[in-house]
């Protein structure tokens, strides 16, 4: 056929003895699946160069992370690996969930406790959220790391968003002697993507939104455990179940509880505040057991 013809075509460049042998078998993979949607479908040479224009804009914009989370390839990586760990009969009691393009490495850590405001949200509802990091039998972990971060009430992320001061609503909490983190922040709003750009552009055409609801990302880490990347989504937003990035996991919408200014002091505070009580489950690393963490680039 033209297309293994093609492909014949391309392949027989390829030096035996050079290159990577993996990345051969992927694009050769990949390629011949395009041809056959280019013929199957009809794809025109002019939506071919719209595609190659918009796969620019898309990497000048720094969007790929968004379009990996819209399309729901991020989703689909966090259920292969869910699917591996069942075969190496790994239980994750507190499941993973999709990392996000937004991390920045080297928070500000302290034990215990953090206030992850460096700059105060005025208007915000006040937030303590707090918990214990356990093991598989629910035995707390001391000093492990709790990796935090969420958006501001514009929808924005410090690093990415210059006006904001450097790692602002990102800290890492070392749990305490008795495995416990505790955080004071605001309830963070949900996001779109940025309006007319790659993603958004691309979701329209999907007839779809490019929006999240409100959330709260982590990393859970400690020497001879596996890594935890998870998120949590407040509870009572609209999108909760309708997140364009395929986050949702029912385990992780914990209860919210509102305390009025008048109960506030039972609670050693001075401020009606929002509550949330959530327990990080870890699993510890076994032998020939698939990679938890994929060591992707990290802002830093």
């Amino acid at each position: 056929s033209v297309i293994d013809a093609t492909l014949e075509l391309i392949k027989s460049q390829e030096k035996a003895t050079e290159g990577n042998e993996r990345v051969k078998e992927i694009v050769n993979r990949l390629l011949k699946d395009l041809f056959n949607a280019m013929a199957d479908l009809d794809i025109t040479s002019e939506e071919m160069w719209i595609v190659c224009d918009w796969l620019t804009q898309t990497g000048k914009n720094n969007e790929w992370g968004l379009v990996f989370a819209g399309l729901g390839i991020e989703k689909f990586i966090d259920v292969k690996m869910d699917w591996e760990d069942e075969q190496a009969g790994i239980e994750n009691k507190t499941p993973r969930t999709i990392e996000g393009p937004l991390y920045v490495a080297g928070s500000p850590e302290s034990v215990g406790y953090a206030e992850l405001e460096t700059e105060v949200e005025e208007g915000a509802e006040r937030l303590y959220m707090s918990g214990y990091v356990r093991d598989e039998n629910g035995n707390p972990i001391p000093g492990a790391k709790v990796e935090v971060w969420h958006c501001n009430l514009r929808g924005l992320y410090s690093y990415f968003d210059s006006s904001q001061p450097e790692f602002n609503l990102r800290r890492a909490i070392i749990t305490d002697e008795n495995g416990k983190y505790e955080f004071k922040s605001f309830v963070p709003v949900g996001y779109s993507c940025p309006p007319n750009g790659s993603t958004d552009t691309l979701m329209s055409l999907l007839g779809r939104h490019g929006s999240r609801p409100a959330h709260i990302h982590f990393f859970a880490t400690a020497p001879d455990f596996r890594k935890l990347t998870t998120q949590i989504n407040i509870e009572g937003d609209p999108l909760t179940f309708d997140d364009f990035a395929f986050a949702t996991r029912p385990e992780l919408v914990p209860h919210i509880v509102r305390i009025s200014a008048e109960d506030a002091a039972k609670y050693g505070k001075d401020e009606a505040f929002a509550k949330i009580e959530f327990d990080f489950n870890m699993v510890k690393e076994k032998n020939q057991a698939p990679a938890g963490e994929n060591h992707r680039t990290r802002a830093a």
